[in-house]
């Protein structure tokens, strides 16, 4: 392998091409299939939007803080298994590491006695196009095996490794350990997610000074992670700037400085003033532009980013770059997000679109708008989809259309 090959390997992150989830919510049984680098997820309220943001909020919060704290944070089993359906709550993803074949990812979860177990839990790829699927990781109820090394094959020796109890996930404890590194690479992978629960309040703040170099999930630390910029990047901070005033033009800099208790003190600075202003006085919709900013152009963005509603607060014209400058950076990380706006997915491609609705059972279903009848056909002739969805041309995704009937797809329907 070429030195220019390995690098690039490197520095692409895992890509996840599918997802399926059973029984959350009103993920009653919800299949995403060929995942684009940037998916965008369209839907009336209460179509599943958010819950399927959740999933992946969900996964991280069980690999970082354990099974039962985000298993109890969302409700137990009363809340979180999908009302009428019986068997366990399952996840299931399908991703690239750059260099490795497709590794398939299952997780089944159950509750006894309001205490979460994991039913089931394995890894598994398939070695070579002619190969048969050979798990690697294979776990039930705290009982298991695992096979080491960096290419696990089926000759290889299955190492039984019994963990502590039945709410421990595997790839999170063997994922600790260097002899399982293609089960720490998923976990590292999962634990680097970034899913968003922005608040602009939160930006508002005056945290502890110190450099921090990613924003977290609620952008409470936007002025460290600026600071951080300035000391270690201050070019691409210039950049993000420039992009900031070409959007907010009266917007001149942004500045993040120390205080003399210890605090770090925010503040935008508007032309032609001469004093800036304190970020707590600022407008939302101009902190919400800076910190997706930061977020989309982290010199190590995390692999996974997870937006809602990035139309909040800001102008509608702003929108279609915002959706392009996502696309951008989708070039570095995988960016899942969901949106009631028009404007945002005027910009996309059919491929990248996903409308939910609600069956008439009242479960979640989802269609691409590459496989509606028509839309391709509509996009070539010089039609965004954002009008397209506007005029109905989707037959789903509409809240003042009743939902549950079939969709068009192709020539068939589903």
């Amino acid at each position: 392998m070429s030195k220019a090959k390995t690098n690039r390997l490197r520095t692409t992150p895992p890509r996840i091409v599918y997802l399926l989830v059973k029984n959350y919510r009103a993920l009653h049984n919800v299949e995403l299939r060929d995942l684009t680098p940037l998916t965008v997820l369209l839907g009336p309220n209460g179509s599943g939007k958010s819950t399927v943001f959740d999933v992946f909020a969900f996964l991280a919060e069980c690999f970082e803080s354990g099974l039962r704290r985000a298993w109890d944070r969302r409700g137990r089993a009363k809340e979180l298994k999908s009302r009428g359906a019986g068997g366990p709550l399952v996840i299931e993803i399908k991703y690239r590491e750059p260099g490795y074949p497709l590794i398939t990812y299952h997780l089944a979860l159950d509750e006894r006695k309001g205490v979460p177990v994991v039913v089931e839990e394995w890894l598994q790829w398939r070695r070579g196009e002619r190969g048969k699927p050979f798990r690697f990781l294979e776990y039930r109820e705290g009982q298991g095996r695992a096979v080491s090394g960096e290419l696990p094959d089926e000759q290889d020796q299955r190492i039984e490794t019994p963990l502590k109890s039945a709410d421990l996930i595997a790839v999170n404890a063997l994922g600790q350990f260097a002899e399982h590194p293609r089960v720490a690479a998923l976990r590292d992978f999962v634990t680097g997610w970034h899913v968003s629960y922005f608040s602009v309040d939160e930006t508002r703040g005056q945290p502890e000074a110190g450099p921090q170099e990613r924003l977290s999930r609620t952008g409470d630390n936007l002025a460290n992670a600026i600071q951080y910029l300035d000391e270690q990047y201050p070019e691409r901070l210039n950049h993000i700037f420039r992009v900031l005033r070409s959007r907010v033009p009266r917007v001149e800099k942004v500045l993040s400085e120390p205080m003399a208790d210890g605090r770090l003190l925010l503040q935008i600075k508007d032309a032609p003033f001469e004093h800036p202003v304190l970020a707590r006085f600022a407008s939302d919709g101009t902190l919400k532009m800076l910190a997706y900013l930061v977020l989309l152009h982290d010199p190590d963005p995390p692999p996974f980013i997870g937006i809602e509603e990035p139309e909040n607060f800001l102008h509608p014209r702003l929108l279609p770059e915002l959706a392009e400058e996502c696309r951008q950076a989708a070039d570095r990380a995988q960016l899942l997000v969901t949106t009631h706006s028009p404007f945002f997915i005027n910009a996309l491609r059919p491929e990248e679109l996903r409308i939910l609705y609600r069956d008439e059972k009242g479960y979640t279903q989802t269609v691409r708008a590459a496989d509606i009848q028509g839309v391709n056909e509509f996009v070539r002739a010089g039609a965004s989809l954002g009008h397209l969805w506007l005029e109905g041309r989707f037959g789903v995704g509409d809240p003042l259309v009743n939902e549950g009937g079939p969709v068009r797809i192709g020539k068939t329907t589903a």
